[in-house]
């Protein structure tokens, strides 16, 4: 397993800037946005698609810091009901796709998008509950209509390109979001499909991290990994529940923020998790995503870099000695 990173976290800085701090905390594997949510200030796929010097002085500059990209992130809704905002979240997980092409990466990571109810929405429509019977012919809209078909279209221009792993985040609020949810779209649409795995999301919603790798692993759907955290507040929660829609920022009062690794949960918590990772075969990037409201950007990053050197298992295990 090796360090990683994703970049944006230092999006303010120019790409140089961010390779060198990250390099001098010890990291070794860097997750570069190239579009959608995450932005693209460290790869711009308009620039680095049209401009060969260009392309060639980003690559130099990656193997100057001796750092290894694991993935391009273009996280985003394609199948948004808006026609416009869909289309620009396409486009931009189509140039980070071709982007990844030219720099003989495999993977990206991204989300699976949520459509609306129906041809006519303006908004996302996540479903929930089954009943009333109304939502139930929403998800079979969203589901058969809509995600899987747009799915199997872009996972075939993907394979054109070289990229035969689509890492989807599991996160609310999107059509995948759980365990089932991820392996129901990878058994409609293939074995391209698998799971940029992050561990904050499914806390919250109850899930336990180390038994959602188990599934998932056996099933060889992890392609990469987030880590990041979740601390939950019980007294909140006991009131209100998990279900929150107060701003991030409202840290004393919601059921649950994001943290930095630690902060949320204890060694022995991450030592499990890395250690189920190990035993499912994922032996690649454990990278860092810090959204922790409660510290700054350096200060989040340094102290997730200390505590998961403790954790991460980066030496394989070699000949058992003992018997």
């Amino acid at each position: 397993m090796k360090l990683g990173v994703l970049t944006n976290l230092l999006a303010n800085l120019p790409l140089e800037e961010a390779l060198k701090y990250f390099k001098s905390l010890g990291i070794e594997m860097v997750e570069i946005g190239a579009g959608g949510y995450p932005g693209n200030s460290h790869a711009d796929p308009s620039v680095l698609l049209n401009d060969d010097k260009a392309l060639e002085d980003f690559k130099a500059l990656i193997k100057k810091y001796g750092l290894e990209i694991s993935a391009l992130s273009c996280h985003g809704n394609p199948v948004h009901p808006n026609k416009e905002i869909a289309a620009k979240f396409d486009r931009d997980m189509r140039d980070t796709v071709l982007l990844a092409q030219k720099l003989g990466i495999h993977q990206i990571n991204t989300f699976s998008g949520c459509p609306g109810d129906c041809e006519t929405s303006k908004y996302p429509n996540w479903v929930v509950c089954p009943w009333p019977d109304d939502f139930t012919a929403v998800l079979d809209w969203q589901w058969n209509e809509v995600l899987i078909p747009y799915w199997k279209e872009f996972v075939v221009f993907a394979g054109e390109h070289g990229v035969d792993k689509i890492a989807l985040e599991m996160h609310p609020g999107f059509c995948v979001y759980n365990t089932e949810t991820l392996l129901k779209l990878r058994k409609a649409v293939g074995p391209e499909i698998g799971a940029n795995f992050d561990p904050s999301h499914l806390i919250w919603q109850g899930m336990d991290p180390v038994e959602s790798i188990r599934v998932l692993g056996r099933e060889g759907a992890i392609f990469h990994f987030h880590a990041k955290d979740t601390k939950m507040d019980f007294t909140n929660t006991k009131v209100n529940g998990v279900l929150d829609t107060k701003s991030y920022g409202d840290v004393l009062n919601r059921s649950w923020v994001f943290r930095s690794v630690g902060y949320g949960n204890d060694y022995s918590y991450w030592k499990e998790m890395i250690s189920m990772l190990k035993k499912v075969g994922y032996d690649y990037a454990i990278s860092i995503e810090h959204e922790d409201s409660l510290m700054s950007q350096n200060e989040g990053l340094s102290k997730a870099v200390a505590f998961l050197k403790e954790v991460i298992i980066s030496e394989t295990a070699g000949q058992a000695w003992w018997f």
